[in-house]
């Protein structure tokens, strides 16, 4: 009797060990019924990886059709022209290949040949700047994977600028008009480089008041002319690394900020700060342009509000650049400028100009706030809609209303 228990008892033992693996992998064959395996779940994160960057390259190419099957035409751009003719800029690029790696490409900007002047071609690149100060000359390169020797040819002649900055003024060779210190010193890598580690603090010295505070005046002063957030646009002039212009996109109050500055290196420096805060910005489009704030490169009355923070004392060319301010500007739209008095850099001007007294050859321009409201009200704007304030030791802010 009891070998005939013990014999039950051991079957039983078996037959439970052999079931246990069979329930086991029944819970887990329904676990994974329920629950996506891990290839799935990696399928699923590179899918809304590649459609994050889409619609980055959308907002970033101003596109309205966002279809997952576009292929990217020519488009005419709202507010960028062509610096030469003033027309409007089409914007050409190829399909880009998403799956992987960074989501910018490489665009050609062109402008349509008229009776008066050819077609211009400029290039760029969507995760970076679109450069409008020089036009590709060379055929092959007009495509948008054609800019090498171009971007080349630019990167050397910065390259030998910068270097121009440590050669003591009386020491250049004579007649060298093509290095001009107070807009090519910011072509420096060094430049840039401390731009925001210490050189842009220091102004408060002189009674700007810091970044922050800058910002809020300037969103207060550009409120009434900017109500529709969805189609505003909003241009940071001479924006070096970026500071103001990363306030204006993450603040998510414009449509469209487009960042200018002449400098590639300030501008290389600013796409690396901006691009974190540009990818969490569904609101804002952002653009950096390189230009020439005298040859601005926007279509006339195309553009809500323009900032210049601590930058007209860098412009050679005061004259024109204000009045291209105040083309680009729609009736109603505003300035917004910061810059210095004269006596701040006036022993620095003494020993930069040296034997030369050209005054493109100093190293920054000498304002009074009499000779900056003669400058503004030459560009077009009338006096009662112009306010210039002094701040501090030697800040001079203006705003100005078209």
């Amino acid at each position: 009797m009891r070998l005939q228990i013990t014999t039950c008892l051991a079957w039983c033992a078996l037959s439970a060990s052999a079931f246990l693996p069979s329930i086991r992998e029944s819970k887990r064959l329904e676990n994974l019924r329920s629950t996506p395996n891990n290839i799935d779940v990696a399928f699923n994160n590179k899918q809304e990886e590649i459609l994050k960057k889409k619609q980055a390259l959308y907002n970033l190419l101003n596109v309205a059709e966002k279809n997952d099957n576009a292929v990217f035409q020519d488009y005419v751009d709202r507010v960028l022209a062509c610096p030469k003719t003033k027309e409007p800029l089409s914007i050409r690029t190829l399909t880009p290949k998403l799956e992987g790696g960074s989501a910018g490409v490489k665009i050609s900007l062109i402008s349509k040949e008229s009776e008066n002047y050819p077609s211009y071609t400029y290039t760029g690149r969507t995760d970076s700047y679109f450069d409008l100060l020089n036009v590709v000359t060379d055929d092959k390169s007009s495509a948008p994977d054609g800019s090498d020797d171009a971007e080349s040819n630019s990167s050397v002649q910065n390259i030998l600028n910068s270097l121009r900055v440590f050669i003591p003024p009386p020491l250049r060779i004579a007649g060298d008009d093509a290095y001009v210190p107070m807009r090519d010193l910011f072509t420096s890598p060094f430049v840039s480089y401390a731009y925001e580690r210490g050189w842009r603090q220091g102004f408060q010295a002189a009674g700007f008041p810091g970044i922050d505070r800058e910002f809020e005046l300037v969103k207060d002063y550009f409120s009434p002319c900017t109500p529709d957030k969805e189609s505003s646009v909003v241009i940071d002039m001479s924006c070096a690394t970026g500071l103001m212009t990363r306030r204006l996109l993450n603040s998510g109050n414009y449509g469209r900020v487009i960042g200018c500055d002449y400098s590639d290196a300030m501008l290389n420096e600013a796409s690396t700060r901006i691009r974190p805060i540009e990818l969490n910005s569904e609101k804002t489009r952002l653009n950096l342009v390189r230009c020439d704030v005298a040859k601005m490169p926007m279509q006339a009355g195309s553009v809500n509000a323009l900032h210049a923070g601590a930058a007209m004392h860098c412009w050679p060319e005061l004259e024109d650049s204000l009045a291209e301010i105040y083309r680009v500007l729609k009736p109603g739209g505003r300035y917004f400028a910061t810059t210095f008095l004269s006596e701040y850099f006036k022993s620095v001007n003494a020993v930069a100009s040296g034997i030369n007294q050209n005054v493109s050859q100093q190293a920054f321009q000498s304002f009074t706030v009499e000779y900056l409201r003669e400058l503004v009200l030459g560009a077009g704007f009338e006096e009662d809609k112009v306010k210039i304030e002094v701040v501090g030791l030697a800040c001079v802010i203006i705003r100005c209303e078209k």
